[in-house]
């Protein structure tokens, strides 16, 4: 069986979780006997390819003049505001502004036969016209592999459109794989409706949806309508191999506690923050470390500093590779305090450091994690109580250091990706 994938990132350049994931999946996928072609938008060249073939979305000239450049338009509904932030212009003048506006788009937009794009693969300002560029190189990069794969399986929003436009060229079927959807990237009155009908419109033309935990599929079902029948929850998995036992001089004979993610909101650094001070008024023998970036970083460094535990906390910035194992080895606890986390990959690599865990229960991961300590994202009470006694008694420390590692051995992509194997096989033969 062959599969054409399109995501987004892949090691070792990464953002966040979803490219940690993809690199899980095409190795278990091929270890159960599955080959994947692997479609991003800009490759690098120094990716793993021992376990799938990388296809660089960069590289590849659109070879189908595109008359749909418009209808691509009209899905993403992108557009430049600056240009059309005109004062003092009336609503009819106005209309026909954005019109003159929409035309040059369209104009910009269209490529030609044989022209390539060069894609950032960044999640920047111009991001939903990679994503509709994307879905265009998709439908021809299918054209020109379609006799080497059986189905498509497309990676989060960003690479829907792909997947759809590659089953339109083809005719072959499409699973869609939803790590996380809008719902968890803000509130409900929140959300960004450009991603919301992009997700809503992947998920309506897939021949089956794999969510990674039963709280996104009971999102996907409750909130895009989606049919219960099509929807598989695969819960993912830590990869195993190349673990190696990295052994770093602490410095310090503190205790330390990391909470190791995107510091925004969805990953509730605040929260991190309020029960790290209350640990503090028992204990002063222990350290905080907050690995990673986001938009809340400022903020939380002012909240730190309100606290009054500046001297007991610390700030990373963001972790990559070698650095996130270095990290776990010299941390005591990890910490998950996330608000909604559709799954949560990080506490399982942490717990195969040997690292004791606390999470949220409003996270995929507490679904499947036995041994690890879970608490309320907001009951920064407990928090704290489950910090103080992981950190105080080395006994209960070892023991879920143990058994939290013998639990995540079990949790491989070998093991995952098999049931993404017997879904592949249930949409080809139907």
């Amino acid at each position: 069986m062959k599969v054409l994938m399109f995501g987004w990132e892949f090691p070792p350049h990464i953002a966040g979780g979803l490219g940690t994931a993809c690199e899980g999946i095409v190795k278990g996928l091929a270890y159960n006997g599955v080959e994947t072609l692997f479609v991003m938008p800009s490759a690098s060249g120094d990716e793993d390819q021992s376990a799938t073939t990388i296809i660089n979305a960069s590289d590849v000239a659109v070879d189908v003049v595109s008359q749909t450049a418009s209808e691509f338009l009209d899905k993403v509904k992108f557009v430049h505001i600056g240009t059309n932030m005109i004062p003092y212009v009336g609503p009819e003048e106005f209309s026909g502004v954005v019109e003159e506006e929409r035309k040059r788009q369209l104009k910009d937009f269209s490529i030609s036969y044989g022209q390539k794009y060069k894609f950032s693969g960044k999640y920047g300002t111009n991001l939903m016209e990679e994503v509709a560029r994307y879905a265009m190189v998709g439908g021809t990069i299918a054209l020109q592999h379609k006799d080497e794969f059986d189905l498509i399986h497309a990676h989060d929003w960003l690479t829907y459109l792909a997947g759809i436009a590659a089953k339109e060229m083809t005719g072959k079927p499409l699973v869609i794989h939803v790590h996380a959807t809008s719902f968890d990237r803000s509130s409900d009155d929140k959300i960004d409706t450009r991603v919301f009908e992009i997700e809503k419109k992947g998920m309506l033309a897939a021949d089956r949806v794999i969510t990674v935990s039963d709280l996104t599929r009971n999102i996907v079902i409750n909130k895009y309508g989606i049919d219960p029948a099509k929807v598989v929850t695969v819960h993912n998995a830590v990869d195993f191999s190349g673990r190696e036992n990295i052994t770093v001089e602490k410095g310090v004979k503190d205790k330390v506690v990391t909470f190791l993610g995107r510091i925004t909101f969805q990953k509730g650094p605040e929260y991190f923050i309020e029960a790290a001070a209350k640990v503090l008024k028992r204990t002063r023998n222990v350290r905080f470390v907050m690995a990673g970036s986001g938009d809340m970083m400022n903020r939380c460094i002012r909240h730190v500093a309100r606290l009054g535990i500046s001297d007991r906390f610390h700030f990373t910035g963001f972790l990559r590779g070698a650095e996130v194992q270095k990290m776990f080895a010299l941390s005591d606890v990890y910490i998950m305090p996330s608000v909604s986390e559709p799954f949560g990959i990080s506490p399982l690599e942490a717990m195969r450091c040997g690292v004791p865990s606390i999470i949220s229960f409003q996270s995929g991961a507490a679904e499947i994690l036995k041994y690890a300590f879970k608490v309320d994202f907001w009951n920064v009470d407990a928090m704290a109580d489950a910090i103080y006694a992981l950190i105080e008694y080395p006994a209960l420390a070892k023991f879920a250091s143990e058994v939290g590692y013998d639990e995540v051995n079990h949790l491989k992509w070998n093991g995952a990706t098999a049931k993404m194997k017997a879904v592949y096989e249930s949409v080809i033969n139907k």
